[in-house]
Order: structure tokens, then sequence, then C-alpha cells
């Protein structure tokens, strides 16, 4: 594993008390470069780790027209992890409930409302996602420019029902750290996991294009803005304890 990419979720991790001892994490991976990448990152770290965790994967099947996400089952079965499965057609539930709110938003909902189904059912307490430092400032630009609001991704947070704890290990990673892992290690990476949104230009893509543009010509941009950032990415330290 490439040291800096190991050191930063282990930092991130550690600065956010994201894992404790005796943890079930269940790492959401959906056939893209970063969960992919953070499934090794968790392999590493149950060996070298300091304290005791287990974890398991979940992927969910959209049933998309051009999302295949079956050959992932041939890859995890190489590996001695616990893997589920789990297909729902969200496209047509899309077409019967979805009301105003976009297509990309209400499929992130239905998916995260199955993850959490599938660690309840199976007696998991962490659900870990792949999100990076790159998706954290878009977001943040897209609150602010859109909403009027100083918000993004937390890094740790507990959802609603009280019974989960959602983290984002990611969260001081470059995607291109990732990208390069991923090429480096010939990762089975499913493009386009989320074809119906790779059709149309988005928000989110405009803001990546804009920030990457202006690292250019301000070098330390994300290191600023995650610093920036820090304060409002850890929200169980109100209703966690520790």
């Amino acid at each position: 594993m490439p040291k800096l990419l190991v050191k930063s979720v282990g930092r991130a991790i550690n600065d956010f008390k994201m894992i404790k001892k005796n943890d079930k994490v269940l790492l959401a991976v959906s056939g893209g470069k970063d969960s992919l990448s953070l499934f090794h990152i968790f392999r590493h770290f149950l060996v070298s780790a300091p304290i005791y965790f287990e974890f398991g994967v979940v992927t969910i099947d959209p049933k998309i027209d051009g999302f295949e996400p079956q050959a992932l089952e041939y890859f995890f079965r190489k590996f001695d992890t616990p893997y589920f499965f789990e297909t729902f057609s969200i496209m047509k539930q899309a077409e019967k409930s979805m009301k105003g709110n976009s297509y990309c938003s209400f499929c992130a909902r239905i998916k995260r409302g199955l993850m959490y189904q599938v660690a309840r059912r199976e007696g998991y307490n962490v659900l870990a996602l792949g999100h990076h430092l790159d998706d954290l400032a878009e977001s943040l630009m897209m609150s602010m420019c859109h909403n009027g609001k100083i918000q993004t991704m937390k890094a740790h947070y507990i959802n609603d029902a009280k019974d989960l704890r959602i983290i984002r290990p990611l969260t001081y990673v470059r995607e291109r750290q990732l990208a390069d892992f991923a090429k480096i290690t010939h990762l089975p990476v499913i493009k386009d996991s989320c074809p119906a949104c790779y059709q149309i230009p988005t928000e989110r893509a405009h803001f990546k294009k804009w920030l990457l543009t202006e690292e250019k010509r301000t070098p330390n941009l994300y290191k600023n803005l995650l610093s920036a950032m820090k304060p409002m990415l850890d929200e169980t330290k109100k209703d966690y304890n520790d």
C-alpha cells in the first residue's frame, strides 16, 4: 500500500474517531475507484491497526441499463470478506415517487436506505463511504453557490435513527491519489457507475472542473479548503458519547 495513502486515511480515522474497538464496519462499494481503493486500505488496517474491528462489503445494484456490477461478486470471492449484493430498481421507483428533486439525490437517498437495511440485518454498526477530499470541496462550493449555506459532507456522523455511524475515511485523500492506486493495482473499476447521471453534465462536474483549474493558480487550494471545512466535518461530538 502507498504510505501516503495509508497515512492520510489513518489520520482521518484517528482525528474523527471513526473506528472504535470491536466495531463492525460495512463498506459501500459501487464499483468505482474510490470505494475499491478503500476496500484494500481497510484490508491493510485489519492487520496493522492497533484495535480489533471487523468489516464487510455491500454493493447496491440499482438495475440501470449500462451498469453491471455483477463482476464485483467474482472479485470479492477472492477475499475472505463478507460480501452482500442487493438489487433494487431505483429508476422504476423514481418514476413512481420522485417529486421535484434530481434523480441523483433521489438515487443516493434510496441507496443509503438500502445500505442501512443491510447493516442492521447483518449486525454492522458503522457504514463507510468512499467520498474523498475533492468530493467534499465540490459539495462545499455547490452548497454556498446554490443554497447560500456553508456546509458539506460530514466525515463522521450518526444517522437519524441513532443506530448507525457513517464515516468517510478518505476525507483527507485527493481523487488523483485514488486514480493512481487503482491504475497501479489494476482494480476492476466499473466505469460510469451511474449511467443515468453521466448522460448529462452535472453541477458537480462543473465545480470539479472549476476547482481543478483554480488549483493551478493556487496550489494549496484543497489544503486550505480542508482547513476551512474541518470544524464542520464531525457531528458526533454533540450527540455521541465516546
